[in-house]
């Protein structure tokens, strides 16, 4: 299991102008009463993990508000053009999104799932696991087409030392898309509040931190339904 002196050399590593910094010393609790140890195993698989999202959110970001539909996705052309990514989102149905909240959740259930990572030798992120590691679907009955760890087989025979440089890159890209969706949003919320993205960023009126606000209606009583 990882500790703060672990996290310092990666720090070190990832970025040697920045090095170690945790102001709230969250790498010093004791998360639920474990241990620090395993305090920094949660700590580093939700990183990567986040950064993996924001990756994928930063490119989508770019991808809807530039109007760009795939001809496979019924659900993307039924939504109008013009429209900033939150808005788009916004036009969906409903049952899209709670299509894309349940897939979400099932791919949790199966990372965290202990016979699933132990039938391929594996622990939990806060037992001493991998950060970041994502087991394979090889105990699923049904066949799948790719696993997410190594969807195409490119790091089965790389070196430990590409390993470790590519784990590097991948933390350094994650944390850069979190930053960038978060301007992003906040230009798009905020006009101005991110000077360097002023006027390139459609304006949005609606919630952003309310999903599901336009899916609600309210009936003459008063009553959400």
């Amino acid at each position: 299991m990882e500790t703060k002196e672990d996290l310092k050399a990666l720090a070190i590593a990832l970025n040697p102008a920045v090095g170690f910094w945790d102001p709230l010393e969250l790498s010093s609790q004791n998360f639920w009463g474990t241990s620090e140890e395993a305090t920094i195993g949660f700590l580093r698989e939700a990183e990567i993990k986040h950064g993996r999202v924001a990756m994928a959110g930063f490119v989508g970001y770019i991808v809807h508000s530039n109007d760009i539909r795939t001809t496979f996705d019924q659900v993307a052309q039924g939504v109008p053009k013009g429209l900033s990514a939150p808005a788009v989102w916004d036009a969906i149905p409903e049952a899209a999104k709670w299509q894309i909240i349940l897939f979400v959740g099932l791919m949790e259930i199966w990372r965290e799932n202990k016979v699933v990572l132990e039938a391929e030798g594996q622990k939990h992120y806060m037992s001493g696991g991998k950060p970041g590691y994502f087991p394979t679907f090889d105990l699923i009955p049904h066949p799948t087409p790719f696993n997410l760890y190594d969807p195409f087989g490119g790091m089965a025979d790389a070196s430990d030392e590409k390993k470790a440089k590519g784990r590097l890159i991948e933390i350094n890209n994650g944390r850069l898309a979190m930053i960038g969706l978060m301007g992003f949003v906040s230009e798009a919320a905020v006009p101005g509040s991110v000077p360097l993205l002023k006027g390139v960023i459609p304006t949005y009126t609606g919630e952003v931190m309310a999903p599901f606000v336009t899916n609600i209606v309210t009936n003459p009583t008063g009553w959400s339904m």
